[in-house]
């Protein structure tokens, strides 16, 4: 059985390999196998509804209906979004939606796929 490094947060010896990412169970910090923990220390992980880790150029599915601030309309459960960009702040996905244009959604209302 092959050792595992240390958390570089915070040195916990719990850590696991999970879909290429080695995570703490101690202080949730998840990083890449073999890279070096400064690169990505600084880097956010986004995760959607589910757990899983969103990319840019992601597809994904909105869970529930959602209101449009300023607008009479709704997003309606089950809008396919794709090629996703992700940013930092209260909102961080940032898409175009075929008749709704540029909007900015939270991750925890999607599911990738």
């Amino acid at each position: 059985m092959s050792q595992l490094p240390n958390c570089p947060k915070c040195n916990s010896e719990y850590t696991y390999e999970d879909r290429g990412l080695l995570i703490c169970p101690e202080c949730s910090h998840e990083w890449a196998f073999g890279q070096a923990s400064e690169n990505r220390e600084d880097e956010k992980v986004f995760k959607d509804v589910n757990g899983n880790v969103l990319n840019d150029g992601d597809t994904v599915t909105v869970i529930k209906d959602l209101k449009v601030k300023g607008s009479s309309s709704v997003l309606k459960q089950g809008t396919k979004v794709k090629n996703i960009r992700l940013i930092d702040g209260d909102h961080d996905i940032d898409c175009k939606i075929d008749g709704f244009g540029a909007m900015k959604l939270k991750s925890e209302f999607v599911k990738k796929g």
